[in-house]
This record gives structure tokens, sequence and C-alpha cells, in this order.
């Protein structure tokens, strides 16, 4: 009897250490499995981005074709309005307006188009124009400001053509 229940002992030891391996190797296989139905998923079954390259190629396309018409402003050289030294600002801007149309009539309001782009630059300090988002800032405000002129509107875009701050 003695004999039968210390062979009932060995069996339940084995069976918890059959137990321990199997709780050991368990999470290792289910790793494997899952890393490989991810990559299955990933190589094999994921949709493809082919078509996005090509979308935004006849997007950069169609841009182009809608370009509008440039308009040469001029070179502003104006006070930046930093009060810890003499800073200037040299900048030429072109702007796109939408047709000829269009053009036609910036051309005769000019002397206007040319004041509200001065008297921004005046209100500007060389730390708002030092980052990117600055320069987009005052390409928006002279946006902006010139389409307050125009009776219709139709500045597209404005280009730095040339862009300094210099200081004395």
């Amino acid at each position: 009897m003695a004999e039968e229940k210390e062979q009932q002992e060995q069996q339940q030891e084995e069976g918890k250490g059959s137990k321990k391996k199997l709780l050991l190797i368990l999470p290792i296989i289910l790793l494997i499995v899952g890393g490989g139905g991810f990559a299955a998923y990933k190589f094999f079954l994921a949709p493809k981005d082919e078509g996005k390259p090509a979308e935004k190629i006849a997007k950069e396309v169609q841009n182009v074709e809608d370009k509008g018409v440039e308009l040469e402003v001029g070179t502003f050289i104006a006070n930046l309005a930093d009060k810890d030294a003499d800073r200037y600002i040299k900048v030429t801007i072109v702007m796109e307006v939408q047709d000829e149309k269009v053009k036609e009539e910036a051309t005769k309001r000019m002397p206007q188009i040319k004041d509200a782009i001065n008297t921004l630059l005046f209100t500007k300090t060389s730390e708002e124009l030092k980052s990117p988002e600055g320069i987009e800032r005052l390409k928006e405000e002279i946006i902006r400001r010139t389409n307050a002129i125009l009776p219709a509107g139709g500045v597209k875009d404005v280009f730095f053509t040339e862009f300094i701050i210099q200081t004395s």
C-alpha cells in the first residue's frame, strides 16, 4: 500500500511539473502564432496603398493646372516693431490671383494694396517673423487685407521671392 501511495504521489508531481511546463510554453506559442498571424495579415491580406501616390500626383497636377495669374507687387523695406533694437525687413512679394480681371483690378488699386502691406509690416516684430508659422501668418494676413481691398477678392496665394530681416 505504501508503494501505491508513492506511485500516486509521483504521478501527481509529474502532473504538476507538466502543468508548469505547459504554463511556460503556452505564452511563447501564443506569441509565435499571433506574430505569424499579424505578419500574414500585413503582407498578404491588408489593403495596399498603391492608389494613394497616384492620387497625390493627380492632385499636384491639378493644382498646377488651376494656377492663377501672377501679379508682382514689389519690394518693401520697413521698420519692424522691435523695441530692443532697430530691425528692418526687406521683402519682395508676388501674388497669385484668380484671373486677368482680378489682376487688372489689383493693378488699379496697387497704392491701397501696398499701403496695407506696409502698415502690416510695421506692426510685426522680428521674433514673430523668425518661424515658418509666423511667415505663414503674415501671408494669410496679406491675403486677407488684399481681398478686403478688392471688390471681388481673388487673391489665392502670396509668395515671398525675397525675405530678409536686418539688424542694425
